[in-house]
């Protein structure tokens, strides 16, 4: 009785530090999903007036606002430690083969199950599994209070795979794996160039903007202030961030999610399953092989997590706009966000069946830092 005291207390304080933003989080994420679909649908020319600040087929606004969401987190990697991660094999090894093994096989056998008579939206659905985390997972995980440095370097370690990987797993599972199980086959237009420059926009400038801060202002001024007064002032960002990419990602698609509820609800069933298997597989994997609570739950938004926008980039290249395919790419971070929302609440409910840091072995300690 003592221990399940302790853990209920233990979550009574993480709750009471929460900010109203955190705090009340799904609350503003449903009033911005609202708030998307409606204006996507009632407000004349606003979908193609968004859609139409591109470069590269990368979406300036959106790029905006995952930069603004995901600076704050990165900001708060203590880089000093990323060699406690690195050095981490059963943590590197399992992200590997959840992500670039697992991943993309469930997707394929769940889009097939569901979706056999709808060849278009099978295809896209395909494409989402194949195009691994990068940047919204980063802010679940420290929702979740995962470990900054772990999340940090699995992304980084993903998307190096995701450069070299994404277009040959994407010939073997639409052209090489249909046709030796007798299924259609059908191609895809990805290029290592294109794939490099989402990994460059959505990682590599909020990951070197994050690190030039913590080192010159920890140079400046301490590491006492950095974190206790800094981090604290631009904490904020990351979640206003979050909420403005996803008013834009649902105002650009709220007329086509509004014209066909039935389609968006058969992308939705296997989107479902992808995400409760991956990330529930995943965080008993990581309690299998005895990780810290902190490293497992980095592993399980790792695995669970998607690039929405290489994918949707992807599927626009090759298919079009108005393809079927594009919009299986769009209802993926459509249902992803709210799914993974939620995960984040279940995640630090499932805290009380982990070991406590100074029990797992060879994991180093965690030193909770201001948020």
């Amino acid at each position: 009785m003592s221990g399940v005291a302790t853990e209920e207390r233990a979550e009574h304080a993480v709750a009471s530090e929460l900010s109203t933003l955190d705090r009340y989080l799904p609350l503003w994420i449903g009033a911005a999903m609202l708030a998307g679909l409606l204006a996507g649908r009632w407000v004349p020319g606003m979908a193609p007036a968004l859609d139409a600040f591109q470069i590269d087929g990368i979406s300036l606004p959106i790029a905006l606002g995952l930069l603004v969401m995901m600076y704050p987190v990165l900001a708060k990697v203590r880089y000093d430690r990323l060699d406690t991660v690195t050095g981490d094999r059963r943590l590197l090894v399992s992200s590997l083969v959840l992500n670039w093994l697992v991943g993309p096989a469930v997707m394929f056998a769940l889009a097939w199950i569901f979706l056999a008579d709808l060849p278009e939206f099978r295809t896209g659905l395909i494409i989402v599994g194949l195009a691994r985390c990068i940047a919204m997972v980063i802010v679940w995980n420290d929702l979740a209070r995962g470990d900054r440095e772990a999340a940090a370097v699995l992304v980084a370690l993903n998307s190096l795979f995701q450069v070299v990987a994404f277009a040959a797993l994407g010939w073997f599972y639409l052209s090489v794996l249909p046709g030796w199980l007798g299924l259609p086959r059908t191609g895809i237009d990805a290029s290592t160039g294109d794939i490099a420059s989402s990994v460059l926009v959505f990682l590599g400038i909020p990951l070197v903007a994050g690190y030039l801060t913590r080192r010159f202002g920890e140079r400046a001024r301490g590491r006492a202030w950095y974190e206790q007064r800094f981090l604290p002032r631009i904490g904020p960002l990351g979640l206003y961030g979050l909420l403005f990419t996803i008013v834009l990602l649902f105002a650009m698609q709220g007329e086509a999610i509004t014209s066909a509820p039935l389609d968006v609800a058969r992308i939705a069933a296997p989107l479902l399953g992808y995400f409760a298997l991956m990330w529930a597989g995943s965080l008993v994997l990581g309690r299998l092989l005895l990780l810290r609570y902190e490293r497992a739950v980095a592993l399980a938004f790792t695995a669970a997590g998607n690039n929405f926008e290489l994918a949707i980039a992807v599927s626009i290249a090759t298919f079009g706009i108005t393809s079927g395919q594009a919009l299986a790419g769009v209802v993926g971070p459509l249902i992803e966000v709210p799914v993974l929302v939620g995960l984040v609440y279940v995640s630090l409910w499932a805290r009380r069946y982990f070991p406590a840091a100074r029990h797992a072995p060879g994991t180093g300690a965690r030193v909770e830092e201001a948020r």
